[in-house]
């Protein structure tokens, strides 16, 4: 539900996934309540265009989980990048994201090296996630 919510680019359904009060570590960038996650959705979405995004369950125990994903994305200038991470996720007890702590990395790529091609939105039910394509 989470890639989902991500791949359509709208701050505001991404935000509802999170308390009013969430704190958010995004790289070097400190983020706190659910106005200012989708004030930096807005940011980020209006510079990384062309957005899609795999993500992997990689652990969980009790109120935490553990992702890893890589998205795709180009900016105004066409240059493309692939961006890796990890990502930390506590919830509540109605099962709101109070806190976010993301770890991302930008590989630049050629157009011809993309591996995501679906249009915005949910990605296709047979396309590969991150352990199929080796990412």
């Amino acid at each position: 539900m989470a890639e989902d919510a991500w791949n359509t680019c709208d701050p505001e359904r991404v935000s509802l996934a999170h308390t009013v009060d969430s704190t958010w570590r995004n790289r070097a960038e400190f983020i706190s309540g659910r106005e200012a996650i989708m004030q930096f959705l807005q940011r980020k979405w209006a510079k990384e265009l062309g957005y899609r995004l795999i993500k992997e369950l990689w652990a969980f125990h009790e109120a935490r989980i553990a992702v890893r994903f890589a998205y795709e994305w180009h900016d105004d200038s066409g240059s493309w990048f692939r961006a890796y991470g990890n990502e930390n996720w506590e919830f509540d007890e109605n099962g709101l994201m109070f806190r976010r702590i993301a770890s991302i990395n930008d590989l630049p790529i050629t157009e011809s090296d993309r591996k995501y091609h679906w249009q915005l939105g949910h990605r296709p039910d047979d396309h590969p996630g991150l352990s199929e394509l080796g990412l």
